[in-house]
């Protein structure tokens, strides 16, 4: 599949891939301070999110193989690969099955294992919003808020709302084929797959995506991890402390 993308600048490549109901909009901050390093930074939409193609397909391993595709289109030998949550996901698949393509792997408040279905209010909400009769941005919060009390993460769902027409409001991320595979996005990954190369592992630590007992699963699969704990951050830590995550992460590709 040929994903929407935005490339900034010019440098060592690093690819970023963003979260669930996400959009590449989410990291351009992030991105732009990376490229004021030397970095040329490729930033993703997924498949099913923000202007990449709608499909049926929805799963780790597409979604790694879209990643892949989209390097061999762009003459990118590898590259740093950085994906948070579900990106973070197709990072790791990606990076055990193309090692030497991967210079190094940054993880974002996840780990490899399987996660109990939790966004149903999240669904629920964002089901529930009939745009035959929403007419603005303020009514579509307004609905959603019948489900989700969290203004951030509203504000969140709602930056992949725009005009399909001057009278008709959409979301850009394909939500009922999300809904049909949302066990898929909490599934464990693989079995004995490793990834020899330099890895940083993310944690929120006001999140619970992460946990310390995570450790050993963690090194069994990327034995060269490193895990950061930025202190004050829920799940979204690059848009909850930014500083403070952009400080990791350059402090990590600094020693690559």
């Amino acid at each position: 599949m040929k994903l929407f993308h935005k490339i900034i600048g010019e440098g060592e490549p690093i690819i970023i891939m963003h979260g669930l109901f996400g959009m590449l909009d989410n990291w351009q901050t992030f991105a732009k301070a990376l490229n004021n390093l030397g970095y040329q930074v490729h930033l993703l939409d997924m498949r099913n999110h923000g202007r990449s193609p709608h499909s049926l397909e929805f799963s780790y391993q597409v979604m790694a193989d879209d990643l892949e595709e989209y390097m061999d289109d762009q003459n990118i030998e590898s590259a740093h690969i950085l994906g948070h949550s579900m990106g973070g996901k197709v990072a790791m698949v990606f990076a055990t099955e193309n090692e030497e393509r991967t210079k190094s792997l940054i993880v974002v408040d996840i780990a490899p294992k399987a996660y109990p279905v939790h966004h149903q209010d999240i669904i629920a909400g964002l089901k529930s919003l009939d745009f035959s009769t929403i007419k603005s941005r303020g009514e579509a919060t307004e609905q959603l808020g019948k489900y989700i009390d969290n203004a951030a993460v509203k504000q969140f769902l709602l930056k992949s709302l725009y005009w399909e027409s001057k009278e008709k409001l959409a979301l850009r991320f394909n939500l009922s084929v999300i809904d049909q595979n949302i066990n898929m996005v909490g599934e464990a990954l693989f079995d004995n797959a490793v990834y020899e190369g330099p890895t940083l592992f993310v944690d929120g630590g006001a999140s619970n995506y992460i946990k310390e007992s995570d450790g050993p699963l963690i090194k069994s699969h990327f034995p060269k991890a490193e895990i950061d704990t930025i202190p004050g951050s829920g799940h979204w830590v690059h848009a909850e402390q930014p500083k403070l995550f952009y400080e990791s992460v350059v402090r990590f590709l600094d020693h690559q």
